[in-house]
């Protein structure tokens, strides 16, 4: 019977932990992907492509930057960025500027911050072998 008694009250113990654990936040942004694999890629030839993001964080956000290599180039959008809207961020690479393959990060600098007062920063990126002559 007393067995029966702790295992009832550590039950309810342990059910009552469960629910007083805080729930994890949604991301703040949600991405169609975070890397692109451009493949084999000619000396010369210019590659675009786009990432798409969804703001998952409940508030509205802006990206204040977009930043890249110099063989990359950027648009994006300046306006705010409504709780469950898309945003497309633009990339273009020059592959004339490179003399072998690399994966290029390409990082979105937001104006919100996190709860430390840092900048939101997400990083995304696309890969390519370049063609050996």
């Amino acid at each position: 019977m007393r067995t029966a008694v702790y295992c009832a009250f550590f039950f309810f113990l342990a059910a009552g932990c469960a629910v007083a654990q805080p729930q994890p936040k949604p991301a703040f942004v949600t991405w169609d992907h975070k890397q692109i694999d451009l493949g084999t890629v000619k000396k010369g030839e210019i590659r675009e492509m786009d990432f798409t993001l969804t703001n998952t964080s409940g508030e509205d956000i802006k990206i204040d930057l977009v930043d890249a290599c110099e063989c990359t180039t950027t648009d994006y959008p300046r306006g705010v960025i409504a709780p469950g809207k898309t945003a497309t961020i633009h990339a273009a690479f020059d592959s004339a500027k490179k003399e072998e393959s690399e994966t290029i990060s390409i990082r979105v600098i937001f104006l919100n911050t996190d709860e430390q007062g840092n900048p939101r920063v997400e990083t995304v990126g696309y890969s390519f072998v370049l063609e050996s002559r």
